[in-house]
């Protein structure tokens, strides 16, 4: 109930607090002057620049009475809104203390896992030289303790080696990793996410072949994930081409349009034929349609509007990847994550002191929380007859007829190697079930 009056005061919000009705009296009253002092140095009169002036007294006022009676507008409406957050988030009883536990804080003993999520982050995000400063000034001075830091906070040992030079060798001793100080490990990894960033602006500039020479250089490593990213890249290539100097600005040579496309074709479709045979004839086979081919049953194949944006996310994915990372930065994830479950946990936190009572769950929280489906990694499965979430030890089984239980729920209901389904008349054996993987 209260979420739904806060959807209800945050739309009223967004209806009355618009700055954009005070910016628009603000452009007004710069027209006036503008035009009033182009109005004064055209005419060069004395009499005209009084009257000028004279007339722009009323609508000025005017104007500025407008940009702070709209101004007023927004300040009370943030003022009622802040009022209906507290309203929502603060606890009943006010002789609580706070809504949230100050007994336990989980990460009070690990900053070097904060130290190093941070200095992660900023160094995936391209800010060099933030992170540099980060780094240096976690752990001032050549005290004992630095070389502890050093080895508390230094980067995962994958991270050390850089995708755009697949043969350099990687330390993967825990010892070895533990002697290079992290400032060298910082400027391995700003040498890698430095490249990264070079191939995406020129992706973004429609140029691929920077991406194309690095999927080529860690072909190995791509195709032992099951990575299609090199021939999709060679493949936007080549659908860049097919459309001509018209459309992707590049000279008008034969190295251009269907002739330069079916060219580059022959040069590098080659060695992607025992994996991608179908997608290849599919793209020779639009030759064919090539004075229609809006109308052909290739139209979406050739349709580049999205293209360009996919195949660097793509890329963004696999470079991380390689280096050991992921594609999203966790502080991101979990700081995110956090903030959308945060309201829900003090509601609950206050039920629960309200009533005397403590959250006895260690591993998980005690509710639901509803997070959008690009935070969703995994399906989760609770057992319909235990109630009890599957785990690696007690993973879902599915029975002859279709039905899925905890393999422990399967195992209590099992007598002398047969069962009977909870949900339906079938009967089985136990042997029969098979565990599944959602």
């Amino acid at each position: 109930m209260a979420m739904l009056q806060l959807d209800e005061d945050l739309k009223k919000l967004t209806q009355s607090a618009q700055l954009s009705n005070a910016l628009g009296h603000v452009d007004n009253i710069i027209d006036l002057l503008t035009n009033a002092r182009e109005k004064i140095a055209t005419a060069n009169d004395p009499h005209t620049t009084s009257l000028t002036l004279t007339k722009l007294q009323n609508p000025t006022r005017e104007g500025l009475e407008g940009v702070n009676e709209h101004l007023r507008n927004v300040h009370r409406a943030q003022t009622k809104y802040n009022k209906a957050l507290t309203a929502a988030f603060e606890p009943k009883d006010k002789n609580l203390k706070g809504p949230l536990p100050t007994n336990h804080d989980p990460m009070a003993d690990h900053p070097q896992l904060i130290n190093r999520a941070i200095a992660m982050h900023l160094l995936r995000e391209g800010q060099f030289g933030v992170a540099s400063t980060f780094i240096s000034e976690a752990e001032p001075g050549p005290e004992p303790g630095a070389s502890q830091y050093q080895r508390q906070t230094r980067l995962p040992p994958s991270t050390l080696r850089s995708p755009t030079s697949p043969r350099s060798p990687t330390p993967t001793d825990a010892t070895m990793d533990a002697e290079i100080p992290v400032e060298l490990q910082s400027e391995a990894l700003q040498t890698a996410f430095s490249d990264m960033y070079s191939i995406l602006s020129s992706l973004k500039a429609h140029d691929l072949f920077p991406a194309i020479d690095w999927a080529h250089e860690n072909a190995a490593e791509l195709e032992a994930r099951g990575s299609n990213l090199e021939f999709e890249l060679c493949k936007l290539q080549f659908i860049w081409l097919f459309k001509g100097p018209q459309v992707n600005g590049l000279p008008d040579s034969s190295a251009n349009g269907r002739s330069g496309a079916l060219d580059y074709a022959q040069r590098n479709f080659s060695r992607f034929r025992h994996r991608h045979l179908r997608e290849i004839q599919q793209l020779s086979c639009a030759m064919v349609y090539a004075s229609n081919l809006g109308a052909s049953p290739y139209r979406v194949i050739f349709d580049t509007t999205l293209a360009f944006d996919e195949v660097a996310a793509s890329f963004t994915r696999e470079f991380c990847s390689l280096l050991g990372l992921s594609a999203e930065s966790p502080l991101y994830i979990a700081a995110t994550a956090g903030t959308i479950a945060l309201p829900q946990l003090m509601r609950f936190l206050n039920k629960v002191k309200g009533k005397n009572t403590e959250w006895t769950t260690e591993q998980e929280l005690a509710f639901e929380t509803p997070l959008p489906k690009s935070m969703i990694y995994h399906s989760i499965f609770v057992c319909p007859v235990s109630k009890e979430q599957t785990t690696d030890a007690n993973p879902p089984m599915m029975l002859p007829c279709g039905h899925v239980l905890a393999r422990e729920s399967l195992q209590r209901m099992t007598k002398n190697g047969r069962f009977k389904c909870p949900y339906c008349p079938n009967e089985g054996s136990a042997k029969d079930s098979k565990e599944i993987i959602l």
